[in-house]
C-alpha cells in the first residue's frame, strides 16, 4: 500500500536505464561499506534524523541500515530498475518503514511540503538538471526542512580540476551511469536557496592517491522558513 506521501499520478518507470553500471555500482558500493569506512560515512549522514524523510536517488538501498528509530517512514525514490530492485530488498530488511518508489530527481512523485527531512547521497552528479532536482528538494520539505548531504566534486589543485572537467567533457558520464566529477554540490545548494549549516571536506578513500572521485563533502542545509 503506498505511503500517504506519495502521488498517484502515473510515474515513468524507467526514467533512467544504466544496466551495465547498476551492477557495477551494485558490487563495488557493497564492498566499500567496510573497505572505504562508507558504513561510516552513512551513519553520520542520518544520524538524528526522525519523523518523515525522502531520500533521493536511493541506489541499492544500503543508507537503509542506517536511519535511526527516530524516523517514521523513508520514501525512497530511485530511477534506475536493476537498482531500485536491489533498493526494494533492502528495504525489506531496514529496521524503519521504507517504500521504494520509480521517479526522477527532477519531476519527485510526492506531495509538496510532505517531508521533515531529505537526504542526497552521491546524487547531484548524475542528475540531468542540478537546479531543477534542489527545486523539487526544496518543494517537497515542509517549511525548516532538514537536508542531509554526502556528495563528490571538484577538488584538488588546477592539474586535477583540469582532468575532472576533461573527463565530464568525454568518456566519463556514459562510463558512469551518468555521473559528472567536477560539479559543485555546497554552490548547487547556496544556488538553490538552502541555508548551510555545518559541513566538512573529505577524502574517499581517505588513504591512497587522490582520485577524481575523491573529493566529497558531508553536511547539512535547511528549507528556508519556520516550520507550521
Amino acid at each position: 500500500m503506498p505511503l500517504r506521501s506519495v502521488r498517484s499520478r502515473a510515474v515513468p518507470r524507467d526514467s533512467v536505464h544504466h544496466p551495465i553500471f547498476a551492477r557495477s555500482y551494485a558490487r563495488l558500493s557493497v564492498a566499500a561499506e567496510t573497505r572505504l569506512g562508507m558504513g561510516a560515512v552513512r551513519d553520520r549522514l542520518l544520524a538524528g534524523l526522525s519523523g518523515r524523510v525522502i531520500e533521493i536517488g536511493a541506489g541499492n538501498g544500503l543508507n537503509f541500515a542506517h536511519y535511526p528509530g527516530t524516523v517514521s517512514e523513508v520514501v525512497a525514490i530511485e530511477p534506475e530498475r536493476l537498482l531500485r530492485h536491489k533498493a526494494v530488498e533492502a528495504a525489506l530488511r531496514a529496521d524503519v518503514p521504507v517504500d521504494v518508489v520509480p521517479g526522477a530527481a527532477e519531476a519527485l512523485p510526492v506531495k509538496s511540503e510532505a517531508f521533515d527531512a531529505a537526504v542526497l547521497s552521491l546524487v547531484l552528479c548524475s542528475v540531468r538538471d542540478v537546479s531543477r532536482a534542489l527545486g523539487e528538494v526544496r518543494r517537497v520539505l515542509r517549511p525548516g526542512g532538514t537536508l542531509r548531504f554526502y556528495e563528490h566534486g571538484a577538488g584538488g589543485g588546477p592539474v586535477m580540476r583540469y582532468a575532472q572537467r576533461a573527463l565530464d567533457r568525454t568518456v566519463w558520464p556514459p562510463l558512469s551511469g551518468g555521473c559528472h566529477l567536477s560539479r559543485d554540490p555546497v554552490a548547487a545548494l547556496r544556488a538553490a536557496g538552502f541555508e548551510l549549516g555545518p559541513y566538512r571536506r573529505l577524502l574517499m578513500p581517505e588513504k591512497g592517491p587522490p582520485l577524481p572521485t575523491s573529493y566529497c563533502v558531508l553536511g547539512t542545509a535547511w528549507r528556508p522558513g519556520l516550520p507550521e
